[in-house]
């Protein structure tokens, strides 16, 4: 689901879209989501699974799937992405020993036959 189908959503009046959150561990997801949502980001802890906020922008309900980093939770990325509308990739850049990682893992998300057709921002 890419650009093209977003606008098709758009279209046929879908008011609903779907956006999984995605990057290293300790990258800033959580907090970014939090921070969108007008909450509390003072204390956070690692995600383990995925977190899901519903939250509501210009009359769309966005769904946005905050799924834990962790190296043993990467290979799992891949189960979520049906019916994903867009993939937000998080990175901290100011963790210079982790972008070469950080690169190696965008890369094999990019590898994901499905990742063709879903809009990608890098955050």
């Amino acid at each position: 689901m890419g650009l093209l189908s977003i606008i098709r959503k758009i279209k046929r009046k879908e008011k609903e879209m779907r956006i999984l959150m995605v990057g290293l561990d300790n990258s800033g997801k959580t907090t970014i989501v939090l921070k969108i949502n007008g909450e509390y980001t003072s204390v956070i802890s690692p995600t383990l699974g995925f977190n899901i906020k519903t939250m509501t922008y210009d009359k769309y309900t966005l769904n946005i799937w905050d799924v834990g980093g962790q190296k043993t939770i990467r290979s799992y990325w891949r189960n979520y992405f049906e019916q994903t509308d867009g993939l937000v990739w998080v990175v901290d850049s100011s963790d210079l020993i982790r972008l070469d990682d950080c690169k190696y893992e965008l890369d094999n998300l990019l590898k994901e036959e499905v990742t063709f057709i879903i809009s990608l921002l890098i955050a």
